[in-house]
Formats: C-alpha cells, sequence, structure tokens
C-alpha cells in the first residue's frame, strides 16, 4: 500500500443494524481510516428505507442509500410497502438505487412444500411490481437472487428491463451464470467470499467478469471476510476483498481501487466527496 490505503467504496451494506446497537459512528470512523471513500447502504424493508433518508443528509454525501423490498422482507402487506418506494426517489436527498429486490429460495420452509409454494409466489409478485416500478425512477437494480439465479434472470428478461442497470449483489454463482450476466451487460458485485478457501467457482466468475464493471462491497454485517469469518462485517473490511480481487485479476490493488471506485461512482451516480 505504500503508506497510504487504495480508496474503494462499498456498494452495500446495511448500516441501520450499526445505528440501532449505537456504533454507526464508530464504523464510520473505521471506515475512513481504511480508505472507504463512500458507502452505499441498501433498503430492505420500509423501516430502514425511512431510517436511511433521516440518517444520510446529515453525513455529508459519505453515505448514499437505495430502498427496496428483500424478497423475505415480503409479507402479505407487500403491496401497500412497494406503493411507498417511488416516493423515496423524489425531494432533496433521494434514493441512488432501487432495491435490494429479488427471489429467495435458500430461507423457504423445508419441511411444508406448500407453504413454500406460497412464499415464493408472494416473492415473484413483488419482485415483477418492482420491476415494473423501475422503469419509472432513476438509478440502478440492486439485485438479490439465493437458490433462484435462472429464475430471477427470466423475471428480468421478461420484463424488459435495461441489463446495464443490473447488478446481482453478492454473487455467488460459477462461471457459467456469469457468462450469462456478460450476455446480457449486467455485472455482479463480489463480497468477502472471493476470501473463502471453498469459493473457487465465485474466484472464477470474478476472473471471467474481470474489472471493467467490477463492483465490490461487504453485505455488512454479513460475510465477512477472511481472516474476520465469524465475527461482523463492516464497510472497512472491503480493504481485504479489494486485495484478494487484485491477486486474482493479477492488478495491483492501488489500480484495481481506482477502478473499482470509479465503476461505483458511475453505476449509483455518485458524486466524489
Amino acid at each position: 500500500m505504500q503508506g497510504h490505503a487504495p480508496q474503494l467504496v462499498d456498494t452495500h451494506a446495511h448500516l441501520d443494524r450499526f445505528h440501532r446497537n449505537g456504533q454507526l459512528d464508530a464504523v464510520l470512523e473505521r471506515a475512513r481510516a481504511a480508505g472507504v471513500v463512500q458507502i452505499v447502504t441498501v433498503g430492505t424493508e420500509p423501516e430502514d428505507w425511512e431510517l436511511y433518508r433521516r440518517l444520510v443528509p446529515d453525513l455529508g454525501g459519505y453515505v448514499a442509500y437505495t430502498v427496496g423490498l428483500h424478497p423475505t422482507s415480503v409479507d402479505d402487506g407487500w403491496e401497500g410497502a412497494v406503493a411507498q418506494l417511488a416516493r423515496y426517489f423524489e425531494g432533496s436527498c433521494p434514493a441512488v438505487g432501487l432495491g435490494e429486490f429479488g427471489l429467495d429460495r435458500f430461507h423457504l420452509p423445508k419441511d411444508d412444500p406448500l407453504e413454500a409454494d406460497r412464499i415464493f409466489a408472494r416473492q415473484l409478485a413483488a419482485f415483477r411490481a418492482q420491476l415494473e416500478l423501475s422503469k419509472r425512477v432513476c438509478g440502478p437494480l440492486v439485485v438479490h437472487a439465493r437458490g433462484a439465479f435462472a429464475e430471477t434472470v427470466a423475471e428480468i428478461d421478461a420484463a424488459g428491463v435495461d441489463w446495464p442497470r443490473v447488478v446481482f449483489h453478492c454473487f455467488s454463482e460459477g462461471e457459467a451464470e456469469m457468462l450469462t450476466l456478460n450476455a446480457r451487460g449486467g455485472r455482479g458485485s463480489f463480497t468477502g467470499i472471493i476470501t473463502y478457501k471453498s469459493a473457487g467457482a465465485v474466484r472464477a466468475a470474478l476472473r471471467i467478469q474481470g474489472s471493467e464493471r467490477l463492483l465490490l462491497e461487504t453485505d455488512a454485517p454479513y460475510l465477512p471476510p477472511e481472516p474476520h469469518r465469524g465475527k461482523t462485517n463492516e464497510p472497512a473490511l472491503v480493504a481485504l476483498t479489494a486485495a484478494r480481487a487484485a491477486q486474482e485479476l493479477g492488478v495491483p490493488v492501488d489500480l484495481l481501487a481506482a477502478e473499482t471506485t470509479a465503476n461505483a461512482r458511475s453505476f449509483f451516480g455518485l458524486p466524489p466527496v
């Protein structure tokens, strides 16, 4: 690093958890010290949408936010929640993207197939409604696809969404799936998973995508990179993911940091701060 930390953007964190635990100021201070120049905090339900709209104006552009209804937050009242989303793209502190939203089979009940089908059908309806909304609001789409990659791609295709606006966050698939995104003009964003010994397929997907459209994220407080597994993740640790990504792509970490920071600012429309 030659005496300084590479400048990085954490494009996907859940800062509401740190705010509610009284840890946000310390977490942001550590992020700055680690070279994180901006953070995108990602909305998953109405409670955190409202929190972020209140918090972000006081953070001087250091933090931007998105709003979306996460598939595991889709309940019987999902239509009322989705109806609120458009207003977060208006006013003096608008959201910079829609998401995270998508499909999730991983968390469906394993012992009740009928209930699993009912929940997944509800997820599909909420996903489709948000894809339609994406045609009326600005910014990128932050997509969650866990255990449902092909179905998620098919829904985006069917909706006629502009694929260059789409990022599959926390990309944890392999080469074939990354080729599917590349062919459409979409992209994956990578977390600390790429530092895990067992994640050879994810690292292969990273190499397939390369750095031209690469985004880095922590998904904090989840998925801490090695050697912090088992602990709470936070934005400062995106530096470890960047170092491993640079190693995999065979480029200096400073160069990768500069490229991914430019990618993040372009994709989310973030102003330099």
